[in-house]
């Protein structure tokens, strides 16, 4: 690499953890491209709500400027949980989740819309999907597109996702299925449409669990409640049943037969949502996840440490991408500072990663069977 010319700093994916490495990166005057593969930002629904926690996700959003108008934004309130009896509905006594009380919600869509409005125009190139990275022999990197063009680089970031196209070129991982899914419904226009689900949800989030089974409901913004049916099945559970996912009506009775005994109220969720239901089996990488240091490319967010979706993957990328900007500041040589990034957030995600997967079997036991 040519030390007279600035590196060609090059991030795969425009998810929380690529864009805030991009705009930390920005803040300090350095250049960085981001390459999505959705053809525009509402490509996609990005997702229900998100807790940020003040020594992960905050930590990040204040580097990259953008504390104060993330709190214009959040919804303090949205951190009320309710853990109600199965059988009767009653609300039971409950801590909520065992981190820091400072962590606000916001829904994923506008926090990925404040990272992107907050970047120069261009820094991301829409419709851009890498299929792969290969090394060139000298620290530097080629991105393949499926487009068929290419994309040298001198540092490669892999911050696409579970399903990662970059992480192969650093570990032969793969995501593994953890034997939970979840099903996702969705209720619009609650507390005019579905008043008495809107006053059992309040302002936060309601749980219900028994039996290796969770009834999930979450506020997220403009009158949106999300609802996630948590079960330990295999995951081609819906072919073991019978039932077809795009079938609302039978995936509808099959729930039904699986929470029966509980009280209406929580079925409420089953019966009367808007929309189908969206199957989300969870898969997780191994952990920890490490690899060997290579030149010019590395992983931040899921690429790097896949988790059981608990609270912490958000928090934890935009971290991932905050820490890897400084490292790339702070130090003269590329390879530094990747080496630097990596020894940190390695064994950071390894502790992580730990307490995810035993928050998930606390959330969900595992059965005897």
């Amino acid at each position: 690499m040519n030390s007279a010319r600035e590196p060609r700093i090059v991030v795969v994916g425009a998810g929380l953890g690529g864009l805030a490495l991009a705009r930390v990166l920005q803040l300090h005057g350095r250049s960085v491209t981001v390459l999505e593969c959705d053809a525009s930002t509402g490509a996609r629904a990005q997702g229900g709500s998100l807790d940020i926690h003040g020594d992960t996700g905050q930590t990040a959003l204040r580097a990259a400027g953008l504390l104060d108008r993330f709190r214009a934004l959040a919804r303090p309130e949205g951190q009320e949980w309710r853990l109600l009896d199965p059988a009767t509905a009653t609300v039971l006594p409950f801590p909520g989740p065992a981190h820091d009380e400072d962590s606000p919600e916001i829904d994923r869509g506008q926090l990925r819309g404040l990272l992107l409005e907050s970047l120069a125009g261009g820094t991301v190139r829409w419709g851009r999907a890498v299929t792969g990275a290969t090394p060139l022999g000298d620290g530097t990197w080629r991105l393949l597109l499926a487009d068929g063009t290419t994309e040298d680089a001198d540092l490669v970031v892999g911050a696409d996702g579970a399903w990662s196209r970059i992480r192969p070129a650093l570990s032969d991982a793969t995501p593994g299925y953890t034997g939970v899914t979840f099903i996702e419904a969705g209720f619009d226009d609650c507390d005019t449409r579905h008043p008495a689900l809107a006053r059992m949800v309040g302002n936060g989030t309601l749980l219900a669990q028994a039996d290796s089974k969770v009834l999930l409901a979450q506020r997220n913004s403009n009158g949106r409640i999300r609802a996630y049916i948590g079960f330990r099945a295999p995951q081609n559970w819906q072919a073991a049943a019978g039932v077809k996912l795009g079938d609302r009506a039978a995936v509808r009775a099959h729930l039904l037969k699986m929470f029966d005994g509980w009280d209406e109220s929580l079925l409420y969720l089953l019966r009367h949502h808007d929309g189908g239901f969206v199957n989300r089996p969870l898969f997780v990488l191994p952990a920890p996840h490490a690899w060997e240091h290579v030149p010019g490319i590395t992983l931040l967010g899921d690429a790097a440490h896949l988790m059981p979706p608990v609270g912490l993957g958000a928090n934890l990328a935009m971290l991932d991408g905050a820490d890897l900007a400084h490292a790339l500041i702070a130090e003269s040589r590329v390879d530094d500072a990747v080496r630097a990034y990596e020894n940190l957030m390695l064994p950071r995600s390894a502790e992580a990663a730990q307490g995810c997967a035993e928050a998930l079997d606390n959330l969900i036991p595992p059965t005897d069977t």
